[in-house]
């Protein structure tokens, strides 16, 4: 079943009109799809809607759930049980229509209320980072979206996925929060990384910190997504024990609040070092011992962060 010609486009109706559920809704207007109505309690969601949906109208859940064919949820992980169960219990939702949510953690479980209703259900998670602003309708071009669906829903997930620009990757119901975690540790922590080693290089007088990480970190990312371990260099690959304890006395004195997170993640690129054969273990051994110091000597307030 193809989704993306005017002909055959859904009536869509969205709960939830945050940042990713304004977005996804106008690249589905823009592939062919009717948006009937859209749901977002907040000014920043009523924002939205009026800048990326001009014309629709803003109705109560049960409104939006009755007005169409395909229920766009995309409401908090927390809340989508709860908004679920509502709309269901409600008689918001009907046999045949789609509801579709776009968690990452949640699979199909989360949808029983409405599947036990005779809804045909989908998770479609899009494995991208949102603004909430037009700026977000390229960045759909290519994007992997994670989806699990039965086999009767399978073409239409395929077909939405292809609507909004993307790339499917099937991911199994028990595996929704596995897929989701590796998302999160990837990019959610990865800005933490990325802001600490800003905050150590302004501490040493950086100007402009950003700007000067900006190319190593961009080489990086690269090489690691295209090479994995192999791309790892720097001091903990090269078993320089002394400029791993140096840079823990210089963390310690200047930017302590990033300590807990070098110790943590040398630790884990030492590990993968020697499982790889790239440090001897009585080298690993050695920066070992330097860590454990600095974690031992650190400030309580340090631990405490």
């Amino acid at each position: 079943m193809t989704l993306h010609s005017r002909e055959t486009g859904l009536r869509v109706g969205v709960v939830g009109a945050g940042r990713v559920g304004a977005v996804l809704a106008a690249a589905l207007r823009a592939a062919g799809h009717e948006i009937v109505a859209a749901a977002g309690e907040s000014d920043a969601s009523r924002g939205r809607i009026a800048d990326l949906l001009p014309g629709v109208p803003t109705l109560k859940p049960t409104a939006v759930a009755r007005a169409c064919d395909l229920l766009l949820l995309t409401v908090p992980d927390d809340m989508l049980g709860n908004v679920v169960t509502t709309l269901s219990d409600a008689g918001a939702i009907r046999p045949g229509q789609y509801v579709v949510h776009t968690s990452g953690r949640h699979g199909l479980d989360v949808l029983a209320p409405a599947a036990a209703l005779g809804a045909r259900v989908v998770a479609m998670h899009p494995a991208m980072t949102f603004t909430g602003t037009a700026l977000d309708l390229d960045r759909l071009a290519g994007c992997v979206f994670g989806l699990t669906a039965g086999p009767a829903e399978r073409p239409v997930a395929e077909s939405l996925v292809h609507d909004l620009g993307g790339r499917p990757m099937w991911v199994p119901e028990e595996m929704r929060t596995l897929y989701h975690a590796g998302l999160a540790h990837g990019a959610n922590h990865l800005v933490t990384l990325v802001t600490q080693a800003m905050e150590m290089l302004a501490a040493a007088g950086a100007d402009d910190p950003a700007g000067t990480l900006r190319p190593l970190l961009t080489a990086a990312l690269d090489n690691a997504l295209e090479q994995g371990d192999a791309a790892l260099t720097g001091p903990i690959v090269r078993g320089d024990v002394n400029t791993v304890k140096a840079h823990l006395a210089d963390i310690t004195a200047n930017a302590p609040q990033t300590l807990a997170s070098y110790v943590v993640l040398a630790r884990n690129t030492l590990d993968r070092a020697v499982t790889d054969g790239r440090v001897l273990p009585i080298r690993a051994a050695a920066i070992l011992r330097v860590l454990d110091a600095a974690e031992r000597e650190a400030p309580s307030h340090v631990h405490r962060r």
